[in-house]
């Protein structure tokens, strides 16, 4: 029976259910991506083509990312590979559109708020890691959830404004590399502030699991030297 029962979470934990193609989907459209943004790629013409196409990728891949967890959660198949595989789709697919974003519009995209931005990502995983080895973990908190829309909009913006300075739909005129200069510093300000918020955190939990340490120490050499005769 306990044979069985390994058996079964052996492959629970390596099956490739749908949450887990939909992830799977998510990195083979990152080299996709970077391909599109490559000054090499000429397959589509000069009038904003390549940007429209690396646009919409772009928001695919980041609709997937909260549609394999969703429907993990859904559906009951959260696996291992899924947890393994989830986190790093997303840090590849952030940092590898960045990375790509220095060098296709570096007028927008400046090499310090990458490194700021990915730099945020390092620590983050750092911490959960360190969380997960002392028992307890980080949870999401709402600034990191309006980071990654910000981070969206950021990066669309800057894809669309490699083609467009402004659009003018009528009397009305749209900014484009305005508007995604902005976003560009608006992630850097709410990836700051996000990263301070999960160090808090952390922080406290730590303080906190380091105290529980100390008491069931204390306690047990109580115990032990009442029952030493």
């Amino acid at each position: 029976m306990e044979l069985s029962r390994r058996r079964l979470f052996r492959l629970r934990a390596t099956r490739m259910n749908l949450p887990n193609s939909i992830t799977m989907s998510r990195i083979v459209m990152i080299p996709l991506l970077l391909w599109i943004l490559s000054p090499h790629f000429t397959w589509l013409g000069s009038n904003g083509e390549q940007e429209i196409a690396a646009s919409v990728l772009f928001v695919l891949a980041s609709i997937t990312d909260g549609l394999d967890g969703y429907l993990a959660r859904k559906r009951k198949q959260i696996t291992t590979i899924g947890m393994l595989l989830d986190p790093i789709a997303d840090k590849i697919m952030v940092t590898g559109a960045l990375i790509a974003l220095v060098a296709y519009n570096p007028q927008v995209v400046k090499v310090w708020i990458v490194v700021v931005i990915i730099g945020r990502e390092f620590l983050i995983s750092g911490l959960r890691a360190i969380a997960s080895s002392e028992g307890f973990t980080i949870q999401a908190s709402d600034l990191g959830k309006l980071k990654t829309v910000v981070q969206i909009v950021s990066v669309v913006s800057a894809i669309l404004a490699h083609h467009w300075f402004q659009w003018q739909i009528g009397v009305v005129i749209i900014p484009v590399k305005w508007m995604a200069i902005a976003a560009m510093y608006f992630t850097v300000l709410v990836s700051t502030i996000s990263a301070i918020d999960y160090f808090v955190g952390f922080w406290k939990q730590i303080d906190h699991a380091s105290k529980d340490r100390r008491k069931k120490s204390f306690v047990l050499t109580r115990r032990k030297s009442a029952s030493t005769p």
